[in-house]
């Protein structure tokens, strides 16, 4: 959520900067919503003011005995009693008129951030590893899995439809046990405190990060009762969300409240099924596990102040790519451009995976997403901390995939497949697999 003081001290840098989003200007609307506001609270406050002056003013007219100018003042307030509470009324619509438009528009870009419009436009920051070379052609992890017998994607199109996935024995195994690795590292050395966080939050959580009101339909929901919308297209209805990704619950933890700066930064882990209903662009990835309406993530989410926000990003990437460095895969970073990052960030990088088999020659595969939002989810959540002057102020919140389980299963698959289709299992994960060196199918 934006500041409207801040738009309407610089307007010209806020348009500036929503430009580089891809967006058209906005100040002067949002501006003449702001005015309206602030002259219908003017004007309620004023009639507030008159009317309790003017019923002191009774009290002495009553006291000096002048009853016409009593009378006068009496009608005054009876007035001012009846059109009240049309101009609360003015000024509450204005205010949730302003804070619909602000609610809506995108977190804006640092200056370091890239120009560009979509992902052609993003900037390779660094590579880790090299290209493995194999002496067969690779295969994609589907065919490794349907061949292995452990992945099955008909019978999750039986139980769900499509974008789901059955992993069976030593595929069900590895995955979990990637998961397990992931946690252990980011509590035991990088300083993150595990949670187990509710997966079904309420609307004003999902609205916190971002998720709501833009992003309605790319959520699963459950409904509890019946399904009502007032005229303006909200919808009334006890019903929670199903979690994209566990920063909805870790940041909301911090929501509507206001922390001591001395215990950030906060941060936090989990490792969570996640729920998206469009998983992507429609017709691509839709092969194997790349997309899935349900998955399983290790997020990392930080709460910091603003002074330490920079840095703790860097750190956060740090945290992420060591996971993949323990299980010795070639990846390479990037910095988004302004056009391509989430509703919610300032700055991202995206962790890019080596996937050599999808398609000839491989792919890179994004597998973590680690962005900077600012206080800008802060501020939609109103979650403050208090520094030693004792004056609260919005936090910053971070968060990033650390990272996404299935993707990294996909990643450890395609890498350390062999000729005969079986599947070495890296050192770092034997430990989680029993000793287990290699998955094979059963003979």
């Amino acid at each position: 959520m934006h500041d409207i003081k801040s738009i309407r001290d610089n307007p010209a840098a806020f348009d500036a900067a929503l430009k580089r989003r891809g967006l058209a200007p906005l100040s002067a609307s949002l501006l003449a919503i702001d005015e309206r506001r602030r002259a219908a609270i003017l004007a309620s406050e004023q009639a507030q003011a008159r009317r309790n002056a003017a019923s002191k003013e009774i009290g002495e007219s009553k006291k000096a005995k002048d009853d016409a100018r009593a009378n006068k003042l009496m009608a005054e307030v009876a007035e001012l009693k009846t059109t009240m509470p049309e101009l609360e009324l003015t000024a509450k619509t204005a205010d949730e008129d302003l804070a619909t438009e602000l609610s809506a528009i995108p977190n804006l870009p640092l200056d370091e951030v890239p120009d560009g419009l979509d992902e052609h436009s993003n900037v390779q920051r660094h590579v880790y590893g090299k290209v493995r070379n194999y002496a067969f052609t690779p295969k994609p992890h589907d065919d490794l899995g349907g061949a292995l017998g452990y992945m099955d994607f008909e019978a999750a199109a039986k139980l769900s439809g499509a974008r789901f996935v059955v992993l069976k024995k030593g595929l069900a195994r590895l995955e979990r046990a990637i998961g397990q690795f992931m946690l252990d590292l980011h509590t035991n050395e990088h300083g993150y405190t595990e949670i187990n966080p509710p997966l079904l939050v309420r609307n004003e959580v999902m609205f916190g990060t971002g998720q709501l009101p833009k992003f309605e339909d790319d959520q699963f929901w459950a409904i509890k009762g019946e399904l009502l919308a007032t005229p303006d297209g909200r919808l009334l209805t006890d019903r929670l969300g199903l979690i994209p990704t566990a920063e909805v619950s870790l940041t909301n933890l911090v929501r509507e409240s206001i922390v001591d700066e001395k215990e950030l930064p906060m941060r936090l882990t989990a490792l969570t099924p996640c729920f998206r209903a469009e998983a992507g662009a429609a017709g691509r990835d839709t092969r194997g596990m790349i997309r899935q309406h349900q998955f399983t993530k290790v997020e990392l989410v930080s709460i910091t102040t603003p002074e330490a926000s920079i840095d703790e990003h860097e750190r956060m990437l740090s945290c992420a790519e060591e996971v993949l460095k323990r299980l010795d895969l070639h990846y390479r970073v990037m910095t988004l451009c302004s056009g391509d990052m989430g509703f919610s960030a300032q700055k991202t990088y995206d962790i890019e995976v080596w996937m050599p088999g999808q398609g000839e020659g491989g792919a890179y595969r994004e597998i973590s997403s680690c962005s900077v939002c600012g206080d800008f989810q802060a501020r939609r959540m109103d979650a403050r901390s208090r520094g030693p002057d004792g004056k609260p102020r919005f936090v910053h919140t971070l968060n990033g995939s650390g990272t996404a389980v299935g993707r990294a299963l996909i990643a450890v698959m395609e890498t350390y497949q062999q000729e005969d289709g079986s599947i070495a299992v890296p050192a770092v994960l034997q430990p989680y697999m029993g000793g287990l060196k290699v998955i094979e199918r059963d003979k």
